[in-house]
């Protein structure tokens, strides 16, 4: 139970990193919202990737649902800053 719950606060701070990488712009997001935001996107992009029929027969390193979840990271951490307005506004301001 611990070992899920450690694996996927790793799993959240990861994607969440990359997501936030990814985004164009400054974020004000801490680091805790950044891995729960990190670990539901990984969550709903490995759920969604198995309903839409993903397999990894092979085993080994499950690319897709990752690449998934990193997706629905960035959907999430845009969410986020358009319901809170924590996006920097640096380079728009205007001068006279």
């Amino acid at each position: 139970m611990i070992g899920t719950i450690i694996g996927a606060i790793v799993v959240g701070l990861i994607v969440g990193a990359l997501a936030r990488l990814v985004m164009p712009g400054k974020q004000n997001i801490g680091v805790v919202m950044t891995v729960l935001l990190g670990a539901v996107g990984s969550f709903l992009g490995t759920w969604v990737a198995y309903k839409l029929g993903y397999s990894n027969q092979n085993g080994g390193f499950k690319i897709i649902p990752f690449l998934v979840g990193i997706i629905f990271a960035i959907i999430l951490i845009a969410g986020y800053l358009g319901i809170t307005g924590k996006r920097s506004s640096r380079g728009n301001t205007v001068r006279r």
